[in-house]
């Protein structure tokens, strides 16, 4: 192997994102430095988060810059090593981007045990999204046994850990999500009590009958309609935890009718980005990933083949064609 490719950002998107904002880019096989390694990755995260970095405004991270490789989480094997603290095979989590192989000093790598967790699962459900999901929930909603929880795209990557936590708190649990497939999921391999199908042209009627007695907490990842639906339904000191606004994301518009309801009811509604808690993800990681290793927690993964498979994978993510965590296998 002497030479890997690499996506970087090309231009940034002027509304959808399309393919032509990617190039792809063939290189030589870079040579390591003293406390460098290099890391062969086996599988690349695709996030919604990220098409927010794809444009050049004022937000919690600094924008992508063009012509260098897409920011993302990747899980892989270190190939090379002039680090001590790492050692040709040992399996790594870290944001190497885009790209098939990735130079690192180590700083941002974590070695992860694959002999009872699947490689994939730590950039999914034992990664960024299942600790996004467990922050929300114990920290913003704080959820209470008996409680109604509402959970936006309930079969994604981050919701579908979400509701199953809220579950063994002994909560009860409403998703939604978009068709009747993603649903079914949810409620027969999930175990989420109920799951509304955002698509049926009843949301609002649909949210009502899933809950009568109203909704105590909502963890959010959608926006628009679907937010406002839900809004309507929560009860007075309802707490909500606002994770991602996916609906609006790709420039469509998302109006919230409901924002009175925030004042009438007295919710609490909290953004976060969970990447400022990292002193948590110990807890957290090792909680979910207990859990996955003992086929406690669940989680469903949509898989592309290759690298140049990425951008056409992640315009499906951010029109909701994934089914679970969006991954791209590398190798």
């Amino acid at each position: 192997m002497t030479t890997y490719q690499r996506m970087v950002l090309a231009s940034r998107p002027q509304g959808v994102v399309t393919p032509e904002n990617f190039r792809l880019e063939t290189k030589p096989i870079p040579s390591i430095k003293e406390g460098e390694l290099l890391v062969r990755n086996h599988y690349l995260s695709l996030d919604p988060y990220m098409r927010m970095r794809m444009e050049d405004v004022k937000s919690y991270a600094a924008p992508q810059a063009l012509d260098e490789v897409m920011i993302g989480g990747t899980v892989g094997e270190v190939i090379e090593s002039k680090n001590a603290k790492f050692k040709v095979g040992d399996k790594v989590v870290g944001m190497l981007g885009w790209t098939e192989v990735g130079v690192s000093d180590g700083a941002l790598l974590k070695k992860v045990d694959t002999s009872r967790i699947p490689m994939s699962a730590y950039l999914g459900a034992v990664g960024m999204p299942g600790m996004t999901a467990w922050y929300g929930l114990n920290k913003i909603i704080q959820p209470k046994a008996g409680q109604t929880i509402a959970v936006s795209a309930a079969s994604g990557a981050v919701g579908s850990v979400v509701g199953q936590l809220a579950k063994l708190h002994g909560c009860r649990v409403i998703g939604i999500a978009g068709g009747k497939q993603k649903c079914d999921f949810v409620v027969n391999e999930l175990g989420f009590d109920a799951c509304i199908d955002y698509k049926g042209g009843n949301l609002y009627k649909d949210v009502k009958a899933a809950a009568p007695d109203g909704i105590g907490g909502l963890f959010e990842n959608v926006g628009g309609v679907v937010m406002d639906s839900v809004l309507a339904r929560m009860n007075p000191y309802g707490r909500i935890a606002l994770c991602g606004l996916i609906s609006g994301y790709d420039g469509q518009p998302m109006p919230i009718h409901n924002m009175r309801v925030i004042l009438s009811m007295r919710l609490m509604l909290q953004g976060f980005i969970v990447s400022e808690h990292m002193e948590l993800w110990p807890e957290g990681l090792g909680e979910i990933g207990g859990l996955v290793a003992s086929g406690k927690l669940k989680f469903r993964e949509t898989i592309s083949e290759g690298l140049a498979s990425a951008p056409e994978a992640f315009i499906g993510l951010l029109r909701g064609k994934n089914f679970g965590k969006q991954l791209v296998k590398l190798i």
